[in-house]
């Protein structure tokens, strides 16, 4: 069957596939997610690269660059500590150190010039402070922190304040997890990375909001109608948002992809290879928070409401179940009456009837 026709019956509700009835099941595999990420993050930690934490980069340009000619350099001038060599490409190769003093940066220089037979003034050598790097650090955490909260009163102007908590929730979903697989798989985090985090939360929030606009106008007037509980209406906005999702984010996916294997994998680009991995995991796990955890909690959240437990009693009655027995079965958390019909109209069973006398 081809995709559009998927689309189709997907739209028209003639299929469905049920997210916001198996949401525990999402739950639990991004709860899973996140422990790996936290496990990740507490064992191995981060790997800063020395735009945030200092240090002292040198990049050689010669014919025979090898990661042993910079190995030996670093021994010979007596620097075995924080010391990370990556060969970029097929004629680069780049040494990163800590903080060094001027002599020790200027005996690295000479020997890693007489290893690759250049000049020491041809060498690219790139020095930031520790200050200086914590300043950056401190940057980067406010620009995602007043990120998070400006979109998040938009959200709640524009739409629903319940729509942007849940919309914020799947934001910082996607950047934990894209966290912590950074850390699980040990690449540097640079400013190129911060970028990317920036890129995904836009992306995660778009996806998230074309739902999010589908469920609010499937749900306009829902309590007047009383065909469907506001998550019947909500898994419909995503079954019917599903083939745009899934269509998007492949075609986002494709370029980003290339750009990691192919730029990163084969070329050796380094911050290319920052960037398209913060990317390629941030645009997966948004398509996926926007589907499988952002629209359910907003679900969630909005079932509590006493409209729309009034709405499933009544959508319950409608669909032929006993409104007696549905009340009983209502969200967690909620109190019901649990009272028959019968005993709401002429009191409850075995009270004593009061025996009116009459006064003279």
């Amino acid at each position: 069957m081809a995709l559009s026709g998927i689309g189709g019956r997907l739209y028209r509700g003639d299929t469905s596939i049920d997210f916001i009835g198996k949401r525990r099941r999402f739950y639990a595999f991004s709860g899973l997610l996140i422990i790996i990420s936290a496990a990740a993050l507490g064992i191995q930690g981060l790997k800063l690269g020395i735009e945030f934490k200092g240090g002292a980069a040198f990049t050689v340009t010669s014919p025979n660059s090898t990661i042993d000619g910079a190995n030996q350099a670093l021994k010979d001038a007596g620097i075995v500590s924080e010391s990370i060599v990556q060969k970029i490409g097929t004629d680069k190769v780049r040494v990163q150190t800590g903080a060094l003093t001027n002599l020790q940066s200027d005996t690295l220089k000479a020997d890693l010039a007489k290893n690759y037979s250049v000049q020491s003034t041809n060498i690219d050598t790139l020095a930031i402070g520790p200050s200086w790097g914590k300043e950056i650090t401190k940057k980067a955490l406010y620009g995602l922190v007043g990120f998070i909260i400006v979109v998040m009163l938009y959200l709640a102007m524009a739409m629903e304040p319940k729509m942007a908590v849940a919309a914020i929730i799947a934001v910082i979903h996607d950047v934990f997890i894209t966290v912590g697989i950074y850390a699980l798989v040990g690449f540097d985090v640079t400013p190129a990375t911060v970028i990317g985090f920036l890129t995904i939360l836009g992306y995660s929030l778009y996806d998230t909001v074309v739902v999010f606009d589908k469920v609010r106008e499937n749900t306009r007037s829902i309590t007047s109608t009383a065909k469907q509980t506001y998550s019947e209406a909500a898994n419909l906005a995503v079954n019917q948002t599903l083939v745009r999702s899934f269509n998007t984010s492949l075609i986002a996916l494709l370029p980003v992809a290339s750009i990691l294997f192919v730029g990163a994998g084969l070329l050796g680009a380094g911050t290319l290879k920052d960037l398209s991995l913060a990317l390629f995991i941030g645009l997966a796990t948004g398509t996926y928070s926007s589907i499988f955890v952002a629209t359910p909690i907003l679900a969630t959240l909005r079932e509590r409401e006493p409209a729309m437990i009034a709405l499933r009693k009544r959508v319950a009655v409608r669909n032929g179940a006993p409104a007696e027995r549905f009340a009983t079965e209502s969200i967690p958390g909620v109190i019901t009456s649990t009272h028959s019909k019968e005993d709401r109209v002429r009191g409850p069973r075995n009270q004593p009837k009061r025996k009116h006398v009459k006064k003279r």
